[in-house]
């Protein structure tokens, strides 16, 4: 069995994500009340019991919102960079010791014969990172919370079978919305997040043979919608070339409310 995965909730609600080579399976955040992860897991028919591994992005409380007590409850090892942990220690509550892991940014960690890499993000946080995954040649990338699409990011989640790729908002209806001016001009910054735009002119660049799909992720509830996403991602792809095959789109939705359903990253 190759890698599969479900994304339990995305957005700024709260993101999880579910990683499983059949062998090992691991949860990247835990921004979902312990009791809600346990709800959306047990609908996609696992139990955190089943989890080897935590893994976090950074300590923003749609990431780690139920994250010490998910963690106690299962006594599983949490898995952050120095910043991270620096960031969230208050927030997160008593962890063990020994549960306490310092992954270094960059560092490659195999589960079984799962490995799990994290990469450098641009975000407003300590030390934020995304993960990629890595079993029997099949490569899945989780790339959300993105301020822009760095190089570094680039080559990381290059030749992706299956990328998790942030779409957060559409910019005008950022810009007209009610939010004030001043997280206005953080969520559009460097530091911010990645608009449908900037995930179409990225998927232009980041597109191989390898890959099969591409879940938008991480939307705004009040500035974006999937299907306008959707359109905004395929038009400019097209803008620049790159044309979906006849009855072919690798575009999928998450979403905030719901998982996912499961997904075999090698699948066609």
């Amino acid at each position: 069995m190759g890698l599969t995965f479900t994304v339990l909730g995305s957005g700024s609600t709260g993101n999880a994500t579910i990683v499983s080579n059949g062998d090992k399976m691991v949860l990247v955040d835990a921004g979902l009340s312990m009791k809600k992860i346990d709800e959306l897991m047990r609908d996609q028919g696992v139990s955190g019991q089943q989890l080897s591994a935590l893994f976090v992005t950074h300590e923003h409380s749609d990431h780690i919102k139920g994250l010490g007590a998910f963690a106690r409850k299962y006594e599983l090892p949490i898995f952050a960079n120095e910043g991270t942990w620096g960031g969230m220690e208050r927030h997160v509550g008593t962890i063990a010791p020994e549960k306490r892991v310092i992954m270094q940014t960059g560092e490659t960690l195999r589960f079984g014969s799962m490995e799990v890499c994290s990469y450098p993000i641009s975000h407003d946080a300590a030390e934020p990172v995304g993960y990629t995954f890595v079993d029997n040649g099949e490569k899945l990338s989780l790339a959300t919370d993105l301020g822009y699409m760095s190089d570094k990011v680039k080559q990381a989640i290059i030749d992706s079978d299956v990328l998790v790729l942030e779409s957060n908002h559409d910019t005008e209806m950022l810009r007209m919305g009610r939010y004030p001016w001043n997280i206005k001009r953080r969520i559009l910054s460097d530091v911010g997040h990645l608009s449908n735009v900037a995930a179409g002119e990225a998927l232009c660049e980041l597109l191989t043979d390898r890959t099969k799909r591409v879940y938008l992720a991480h939307l705004s509830l009040d500035h974006n919608l999937m299907d306008l996403a959707m359109l905004t991602v395929r038009n400019v792809m097209e803008d620049n070339g790159i044309f979906f095959k006849q009855n072919e789109n690798p575009l999928r939705p998450t979403y905030h409310d719901r998982p996912t359903p499961w997904d075999e990253v090698k699948r066609k």
